[in-house]
Formats: structure tokens, sequence, C-alpha cells
């Protein structure tokens, strides 16, 4: 179980929330590097420093936007600095996004590709030369690559990517308001690509899941409709209390989610009192 700080909160309020995600004892904390809102390792720093014992996730980081070198630096130094709290995902961003700063591919496919393999050479303490379309280096090497390789996650929405993932990656991240269906399907494309790769060993997917408490919930709920453009929220998202919430991630878990995080809405009156409502009213009822 997690929960999202939407980076449509302000910087400075990630330490309070952080911290009351901490204390409530949730599982997992995940930040957007959406843009142009709030960068991705930077507030996962301080979110891991700020706190003790909270796993902090990023989905993701656009790797349009960097270079695999500096991608493998940073997740390098991250799970050194806190070993074993940190859940880091690449993937092809937002395409508006990246042609508004000039970085979009003509292959997202092929980037992510050439990307993830470097990047998994790169963290595992290999020299990497490459000469591909879009990931260049020559004689490259971390000098303080993580003591273990770390969990590797890509975001995946296409049939194609979602099997690059499977292939190459050792979890998927599914976007908001991905239904019990399309979580079962995504499933099934991810183990054609651990097939085609020869892969046995597990792969986790992460789905984050509309959510809204409280006495105003289906207002809310409704204005997240209108923003993602859903002709229903049933079937992404759920508004309610815990009983209600509960159901809702079991639902998605039976679909092959091993990760559900409950994604709230950008005008949430109390994100911290969510984290505790996510750790300590909804997670014991899943668990039951």
């Amino acid at each position: 179980m997690g929960a999202v700080f939407v980076p449509q909160l302000p910087p400075e309020r990630l330490k309070s929330v952080a911290q009351a995600a901490d204390e409530a004892g949730l599982d997992e904390l995940w930040l957007w590097e959406d843009c142009f809102l709030e960068s991705g390792i930077t507030t996962a720093v301080a979110a891991l420093a700020w706190t003790q014992r909270l796993t902090v996730g990023v989905g993701l980081l656009p790797v349009p936007l960097r270079n695999v070198a500096i991608t493998a630096m940073e997740l390098a130094t991250v799970h050194r600095l806190f070993p074993g709290r940190a859940r880091i995902a690449v993937g092809h961003g937002v395409q508006d996004w990246m042609g508004q700063v000039g970085a979009r591919a003509e292959s997202p496919l092929t980037l992510l590709r050439e990307h993830l393999t470097a990047l998994r050479s790169l963290l595992s303490g290999r020299r990497v030369t490459s000469s591909g379309r879009y990931v260049k280096l020559d004689g490259v090497a971390l000098d303080w690559p993580p003591p273990r390789m770390p969990e590797l996650l890509s975001g995946a929405t296409g049939d194609h990517t979602l099997r690059l993932a499977g292939e190459l990656a050792d979890g998927t991240i599914l976007t908001g308001g991905s239904t019990v269906a399309q979580v079962r399907r995504a499933r099934g494309l991810i183990d054609e690509g651990r097939a085609r790769a020869g892969r046995t060993d597990p792969h986790r997917i992460v789905v984050y899941l509309h959510c809204a408490t409280g006495p105003d919930a289906a207002s809310r709920m409704e204005a997240e409709r209108v923003r993602w453009g859903y002709d229903t929220m049933d079937g992404h998202g759920v508004a309610g209390g815990a009983e209600a919430v509960a159901e809702a991630v079991r639902a998605w878990a039976a679909a092959g989610a091993d990760t559900v995080v409950l994604q709230p809405t950008p005008d949430d009156p109390d994100p911290e009192g969510f984290m505790a409502f996510a750790a300590q009213e909804v997670t014991p009822l899943v668990h039951d």
C-alpha cells in the first residue's frame, strides 16, 4: 500500500506529508516528476532524509530529459545513501511535454530500450560502451555503484512498452485510472516480454488508484473525472470510507497489482490526514 504526494502541492508541503506518512506507518510514499512542477530525485532525497523507515518511490523520471549516465549516478547515490528505501522508475514521459522542451524522440520505444539496457549495466558496476541511436557511451563506469543491483522500474502504457518492461525491467508502473481489466491485460503483456527474455524472477506491478475520502469525496472525485476525461469514475477510482477503498484495493490486487498507491485529489483538504487514512484505516482492512 502506498499514497501519492501529488505535485500540485507546493514543495514546502512535502516535509509534513512525508513525516505524517512515516509516523502513520504507511508502506510507500510516491512522488511524480511531472512537467513543470517538481523534480523527482530532489524531492525523493528530501523525503528520505526527513523520514526513518518510509519507502519513497518516484514514478517516473522521463528518459528524454536525462542522459543515462546522470540517471545512473543519481540512482546509485540514492540507493547508497538510503539502502532499500527507494523505488525509482524511468519511462517515456508525456510526449507533449517532451516536445515543449525540445526533447521529443522520434522513437520513444528505442530510446527507452537503450536507456534501460545501459542503466542496468551501469548500476551493476560494469563499464559501458554504447553507440545506439540515442544512448552513446564511451567506456563509462560508475565509481560508486550501489552494493547490490537495485530494483529497476519502468512506466508503461502501450502494448509494446509493456512487453519491453517485462523484458528489461524488474517492475512496471501503470498510470492512475487503469481499470481492473487493464491491469489484468497489462500483466499478460508484461509476461509475454518476460517469456521472450527468458526471465523467471519476480516482476512487481505498481498501479495508482484515484481516491477521495471525507464528506466532499464524491464532488472532488467528479472533478477528477472531468479533469482526466473519463466517461465515469466507476472502474477508475474510489470515493468513500476505509471499507470502500479497501474493497477497491483488493480488486486491483486480484487483477495483478502488487502495490496499489492511492492517488488523492489535488484539492484534498488534509494531505497529512490522507496518509494516516491510507496507513491506519485502509491498510489493515486490505491485509485482513
